[in-house]
């Protein structure tokens, strides 16, 4: 690391110091550096570069707006039978048979992408989430959704249930599939969040979005994804495509140890998909960064207290603070504490009081809670009377 860059990151970790300094109601100290030039400007629409590693953002471009996302929403589709499985509720062997009435509505060209099951064949869930994940099959979606909740309706229940739970407040799912619906919805950043959720949580089982074909009932089919193959370390995620999303896509990569996830939605071609995709995942990581500004219980500021035992109270992070974007952004950063204020004891240890909140040009602003330090209690009658007095003569 350069001397230059070694100045940039203390200078980071003091303008933080300084704009962490307790003011009023709320804190602000800005550091003025020369802004960072903007990123590259992105061809699709609503785009999410996201760090896999931390769930830090990198680049965002429209990507909280609620989006058709296609068949990129079965990745909700799948978590849900992943979590059966965890919880002892389902097994990879559990069979479930195609009814009449599921085939007749999810055969031929009209239902979209499938696995050609047949009429009243069993299939064992491993079967069914692989032609999910390898193929989009809309087939193995109602089958799965039906075995496993009783109905396609009963499961889209579960997928919202479970996006609320997670906080993917954009979500709103109308079907297993992902078929084109006014009020099927989630955004971009709220899919790349999915995505790393599953990443996390299921290593073992993620394996399976980098397969590259499924063949099922003699019939073999390729994988989509446009990474896979042809960019180092692709291993997953999601296409999706309907006449309302347009062309889009989950892409996650790991090169040197990091992982970057992509989404990007409305792409006219498939070609131009492909083309987007590979553009996309070199500017993660070639031309974003991450930092990390502070760790898990690090004191960041104090905040003011009135009436209390102590007239400040310390304000920690209650996670690693970790912020990502263009390299060299962090030199234009802006950091300061919010909180409603002067807080009011009893104040608990641990006690969420105020929030992080860091901004700059080209940079997707951020915000992290801070706890208090310590535990305040009210000062004694004498201080609360003479505090009582100064306010009545001269204010706050």
């Amino acid at each position: 690391m350069s001397l230059q860059r070694k100045v940039g990151a203390f200078a980071l970790a003091a303008l933080l110091v300084m704009a962490l300094a307790p003011d009023a109601d709320a804190q602000r100290r800005r550091a003025r550096r020369t802004p960072a030039p903007p990123p590259p400007p992105a061809v699709a629409q609503h785009v999410t570069i996201m760090d896999g590693a931390s769930g830090a953002l990198l680049f965002c471009d429209d990507c909280e707006t609620p989006v058709p996302p296609a068949s990129m929403s079965k990745l909700m589709t799948v978590l849900i039978a992943l979590e059966r499985i965890e919880a002892g509720q389902l097994t990879l062997d559990t069979q479930f048979t195609m009814t009449d009435e599921l085939w007749s509505r999810y055969r031929g060209g009209a239902a979209g992408s499938t696995m050609f099951i047949p009429a009243r064949a069993s299939v064992s869930v491993r079967d069914l989430l692989q032609g999910i994940i390898v193929v989009s099959a809309n087939d193995a979606c109602a089958l799965l959704a039906t075995g496993i909740a009783g109905s396609e309706e009963a499961y889209v229940e579960l997928m919202n249930r479970r996006a609320h739970e997670l906080g993917l407040r954009s979500a709103s799912f109308r079907n297993v599939a992902g078929l084109d619906d006014p009020e099927h919805r989630i955004s971009t950043v709220d899919l790349a969040r999915l995505a790393r959720h599953i990443i996390v949580n299921y290593p073992e089982f993620y394996r399976t979005y980098s397969q590259r074909e499924f063949r099922y009932n003699n019939i073999t089919q390729q994988n989509r994804n446009p990474l896979l193959g042809s960019y180092p370390g692709a291993d997953g995620v999601k296409t999706g495509h309907t006449d309302d999303s347009g062309y889009g896509l989950v892409g996650s990569a790991v090169l040197n140890g990091q992982r970057r996830i992509i989404v990007f939605n409305g792409l006219p071609t498939m070609a131009a998909r492909n083309t987007e995709a590979q553009r996309l995942m070199r500017a993660a990581f070639n031309d974003y960064a991450i930092s990390q500004v502070a760790a898990a219980g690090a004191e960041v500021g104090q905040a003011n207290v009135r009436l209390g035992s102590r007239r400040t109270v310390p304000l920690v992070a209650q996670q690693d603070i970790i912020i990502g974007g263009p390299r060299g952004v962090q030199e234009g950063l802006t950091a300061h504490i919010v909180y409603d204020g002067p807080l009011r004891p009893p104040i608990t240890e641990g006690q969420v009081v105020a929030r992080l909140v860091i901004e700059g040009p080209n940079f997707q602003t951020q915000e992290f809670p801070l706890a208090a330090g310590r535990k305040i209690g009210r000062a004694n009658w004498f201080s609360r009377a003479f505090e009582g007095l100064r306010l009545s003569l001269f204010g706050s």
